[in-house]
């Protein structure tokens, strides 16, 4: 219940399309926290304020995760007498906005929760028929972010839209109060279920699952919309470190937001390396490229198979600096992975390619015509960054790294 969708800076446009105002709202995947998967609902103002302090003294806010958001359970169970959302008044007792402005004042911004339906997923008041009251009383609590869940569907004899129009009543609010108040629109984080995984765990199985369900569905990210992987799991359950890389991994160079959920209070000097990894978040946070990274084999697999267990392995996607690549271990003991660099669509024949490591963070020589990876562990993952070098060597046999049909000009074949 707790799987986000699609991102957008103002509001739905179509079925997958946005439309955004100019103002860079929504444009790159949020960083930062979110309360649900390491709280649920035991939350209150203190530790929320004081996740916020870990955040800055951790180095995640310059690292790059700048909002704190407060996810479900944080209000009465019921509305006011003139049909307002009120916060708890025990857990909550100073108000949201005295919270959100001393989260304001560490230089993060900060996010809330509430449900497209009567109801949110915790039982607490949605905002359906309620929607520009709600989003007004979001701003006036000062809050920038707004995860919009899916709980407690109003009957279609009542709701007479379909799936889009659900969430556009929102979108149309926030649109609204934009422009009435000329202050930035709250950015708007949706979960549809039927766009979504169901919620995460923290295991392999269910990692593997969201990466094979979103392989299917990249091309439908870019600027402005992204598909939400949800939360990350990362120093949750019993994932071990190669598999926590794996999530961080593909969550960002999907282009996925990235919105911690661990109790940082407890967070090992490894797991918050990996959360840290500059090279992996100048990826996720690209300002001339948007898209995600797209299968282009998958490896175990005939092409285009869809396993949940066992997702595509072989990766790759633009960036500003290069060609970035993911191989992906799905198997569960080691193996090489091996690719010709021409398979990825963003790859020139006849040239070489210095490579970067990712993770390790250093310079691994060129690659001319083929990569390979040796003992990759179980259910690891390598990231590179490939950077075009010049053209390859002369005099390198055969002429095509790919002989089939690699022809010379006067018809014979080569190569073969």
């Amino acid at each position: 219940m707790h799987s986000l969708g699609i991102a957008v800076g103002i509001a739905l446009a179509g079925t997958v399309g946005v439309n955004a105002l100019d103002n860079g709202v929504g444009r790159l995947p949020v960083l930062g926290y979110n309360t649900w998967n390491a709280y649920h609902c035991d939350i209150d103002e203190d530790l929320v304020l004081e996740t916020a302090k870990l955040m800055k003294s951790l180095g995640l806010q310059d690292a790059g995760y700048n909002y704190v958001n407060i996810d479900d359970c944080y209000s009465e169970k019921n509305r006011s007498a003139d049909g307002f959302i009120v916060e708890d008044h025990i857990r909550f007792k100073s108000g949201m906005k005295s919270l959100t402005d001393q989260i304001h004042a560490l230089g993060f911004r900060t996010g809330i929760y509430s449900d497209s339906g009567w109801f949110t997923c915790g039982g607490y008041p949605g905002s359906f028929q309620n929607e520009e009251r709600d989003i007004k009383t979001f701003q006036d609590w000062g809050f920038d972010y707004l995860k919009y869940d899916n709980c407690a569907i109003p009957y279609d004899s009542i709701i007479r839209q379909g799936i889009v129009g659900k969430y556009q009543r929102m979108a149309d609010a926030i649109t609204k109060l934009a422009q009435e108040t000329g202050k930035p629109p709250i950015l708007y984080s949706l979960c549809e279920w039927g766009w979504t995984t169901g919620d995460i765990a923290p295991e392999w199985d269910s990692l593997a699952n969201i990466i094979n369900f979103n392989s299917f569905l990249t091309t439908s990210t870019d600027f402005y919309g992204r598909n939400d992987l949800d939360m990350l799991q990362i120093g949750n359950g019993n994932l071990t470190l190669e598999e926590t890389k794996s999530h961080f991994t593909a969550w960002a160079l999907m282009k996925s937001p990235l919105l911690i959920g661990t109790n940082l209070s407890a967070i090992t000097p490894e797991v918050l390396d990996v959360l840290k990894n500059p090279e992996i978040l100048a990826v996720n946070q690209d300002s001339v490229v948007g898209e995600s990274i797209s299968p282009f084999r998958w490896g175990i697999n005939p092409d285009w198979t869809s396993n949940s267990s066992f997702p595509a392995q072989y990766w790759s996607g633009r960036s500003e600096n290069g060609t970035v690549i993911m191989l992906l271990n799905t198997l569960n003991e080691p193996a090489s992975m091996a690719f010709n660099l021409t398979e990825s669509p963003w790859i020139r024949a006849g040239r070489q390619y210095s490579v970067r490591d990712l993770w390790t963070h250093t310079d691994n020589g060129t690659a001319v015509r083929n990569f390979t990876v040796e003992a990759v562990p179980p259910h690891g993952v390598v990231a590179l960054l490939l950077k075009d070098a010049g053209d390859e060597p002369d005099g390198l046999f055969p002429e095509c790294s790919v002989w089939w049909q690699c022809t010379d000009k006067n018809g014979t074949r080569v190569g073969g």
